[in-house]
Parts: structure tokens; sequence; C-alpha cells
């Protein structure tokens, strides 16, 4: 039986001309981006490339891209970078309450330290972020409003414009986690008004590894380093450049660019009908998020009475995820499902189905056939709903 991946917001695989653009790189480049000789001037020439493609992907100047080891590093070396130079009248930073965990955990941490204080803003029932509580937490106290642009779990998107253009009212900074949302939908930094967006190679069929922090001139001269040593990129993240990984990162970027307004589109169809032919083959079937605001992969959706764990591993070969995190032996529900209303019985029935770039009308209508199959194989068993 043949291998189902639908599972592109945890990791996209690697597109093929991707690996190509990279090849010759791992073959034949040698040296240090840095140094002065024609080896590395000619590494330097081939992250240069890099950073124009990967700018153009978000409308942005190639001189705002920091590159770093993915979006996790990007997301710290923003709100902690911030936090640096932050003064006490203006230290606080705010957050939804459905951020990835390398910005929810960033922040924290800063707290923790006593270095800024935090306000968590909650979602409505649909995923999104609840605008008229954010502004409630605005004040000229606040130096970053940190929300994500889609939620990986859910899909869902937050109104990023309404938030930047409430965060700069109080004259706070707007960084933004676009990582599910670049290369999926269009996104534009200038008329988003974002002044740091993080993401990373890997969600748009690149290598895992690497990422970007790209910024306005103002907003990347607020930052201090994180990682400190020879001062590479801008003196923000220091570290001899991950050649290979960049050029890769680069033509995904490229390649994004060209093609994933169609791509979008075909997927869009593709999850359309899984979550058709899901609803079709059982009952108590359930989107979690508004479905009329999400991106065009994603469908979370929770099976009345079917434990989300025993569910993912009878669908084999079907690869999805739970939005589950292990935590020392221990499963927790997910927070983001949380935070939107569901209960915990609700959080633990809930799947995430994530198409993408290679996914197929076969693969498509298997995922269903394995889906309905497992569930009422699961209900019989544990007496749950028919």
């Amino acid at each position: 039986m043949n291998e189902v991946y639908l599972d592109y917001n945890a990791s996209a695989p690697l597109d093929p001309r991707v690996a190509e653009a990279m090849m010759p790189v791992l073959a034949h480049c040698v040296g240090n981006a840095s140094s002065a000789h024609r080896f590395g001037r000619r590494q330097a020439a081939l992250v240069g490339t890099a950073r124009q493609q990967v700018a153009a992907l978000v409308d942005a100047s190639s001189s705002g891209v920091v590159f770093c080891a993915g979006a996790t590093e990007a997301n710290n070396l923003a709100l902690i970078g911030l936090a640096e130079e932050a003064s006490p009248e203006r230290n606080r930073i705010v957050i939804s309450a459905v951020e990835h965990a390398s910005v929810a955990e960033s922040a924290r941490w800063l707290h923790v330290q006593g270095r800024a204080k935090l306000d968590v803003v909650g979602v409505t029932r649909g995923g999104y972020l609840d605008l008229d509580e954010l502004e409630s937490y605005l004040g000229t106290d606040v130096a970053v409003v940190s929300v994500m642009a889609a939620n990986s779990e859910t899909g869902v998107l937050n109104p990023i414009a309404d938030v930047a253009d409430l965060a700069h009212g109080v004259g706070a900074l707007f960084h933004c986690d676009a990582t599910q949302m670049v290369g999926r939908l269009p996104l534009s930094m200038t008329e988003l008004d974002v002044d740091l967006l993080a993401f990373s190679s890997h969600k748009i069929c690149g290598l895992a590894g690497v990422g970007a922090l790209v910024g306005t001139r103002h907003a990347l001269g607020r930052l201090q380093p994180v990682i400190h040593g020879g001062g590479h990129e801008r003196g923000l993240r220091s570290g001899s450049l991950n050649v290979a990984g960049i050029a890769g990162f680069g033509a995904a970027a490229s390649l994004a660019l060209q093609e994933s307004a169609q791509e979008s589109v075909r997927v869009e169809a593709f999850r359309n009908r899984l979550v058709e032919g899901l609803r079709a083959g059982l009952v108590g079937v359930y989107e979690n998020g508004d479905a009329a605001r999400r991106l065009p992969n994603t469908a979370n959706l929770r099976f009345a009475g079917v434990d989300a764990e025993a569910l993912v591993s009878n669908i084999d070969p079907v690869a999805v995820s739970t939005g589950s995190a292990c935590s020392s032996g221990t499963v927790e529900p997910s927070r983001v499902l949380l935070a939107m209303g569901l209960s915990q019985d609700e959080a633990f029935e809930s799947v995430r189905f994530s198409l993408g770039r290679f996914t197929t009308a076969g693969e498509v209508e298997l995922a269903i056939a394995q889906t309905v199959e497992a569930v009422e194989r699961i209900r019989d068993l544990t007496g749950g709903i028919g």
C-alpha cells in the first residue's frame, strides 16, 4: 500500500528541484561565505542570490533578511533580541494564546526572568485573535506585539493587518511568525506593515534547519544578538552560514513565489474533498476553527468518541498528526484547542490533516477510506457513537 503524507504543517517534503539547486553547492563549492578570497566570494554570491529570493517571497528588502537555523531561532531573536534593548518604561510583550512554543516560551522566559512584562490575548471560538481584547492590553509600555499569521494546528488566519495597526498605534513593534502562511497564501510585509517576520525553509519544500527573520531597517536596528561570535548576518546571528541550505531556501522561495497561487487552488480543492468525504462516510465529524478564514491546505477535525492518538496509529500508511504535545511522558491536550473553548475530551478527539504540493487525488481518496475504516473500528471497540 502506498504511503500518504498529510502532515505538511509539520514539515513539507523536499522538492527535487530544490535538491537539484543545492547539489552543485554540496558537491563543488568550498569556502566560508565570510572569507575574502575567491572561494568565499563564490559562497557569498550564492547567499546573496538566496537573500533576494527569500525577500521577494514576502515583498521585503533583501538587506532585511537575517538567515537563521529556522523560525524557532528567528522568533527567539525577535523577542529576546528586543528585550535586550527595552527600557523599563517600554518592556511589555503581548502575544496571543495560540502562538507557537518558540514565541510563547521565549516570552514566558523573559517574564520569569523579570526582563519583560507579559500579556496573553485570547482567541475567539473560531480560533483567531480577539482584537477587542488585544486593544484593551495596549499602552505606551508595550515594546512588541507578537501574533502569528496562521495557526499550525487549525490553519486559522489572524487579522494581522489590524494587529499591526493597533501595535503601531501605541508605538510598539509588530512581530509575526508567518511560518505556516508563507508560500501558501500571498504575504506582503510592506502592505501589512509588519516589522519582523519569521519563517522556515522546510515548510515551503526546502531543507530543514534553515530559516529567516526578515525585518525593516528600524526594527532590525532595535535588536541585540542572541548568539554571539563573529558578527555574521548584520551582527545579529553569528556563525558560519549553511550555504547549501540557504541556496535551497532561496530556490524554494522562488518556486513558492511562482507556483503558490495555482498550488493553493489545487490543494484547497483536495482539502475540501477530504472533509466532504469524511463527513459523508461518518457521523460526528466536526471542524475546529473558522472554516471561512483558514489556510487552503489545513483541516483540523474532531471525530466524536474517538481518541485522536488511537486514530493516528490506526490509519497507517496515512500520516497525520494530533495537536497534543508529549512532555515527560505525559500527553497533554492541545493548548490551542483549549484556548478556543474546546473541552479536554474534545481536544483529545481532534486530528490535523495538512496537505501540500505533492498530494494527489488518489492519496486523498485513500486517506478518506482509511480514516473512515479506522474511526468505525475504534468506535466499535470503545462503544463510541455509531
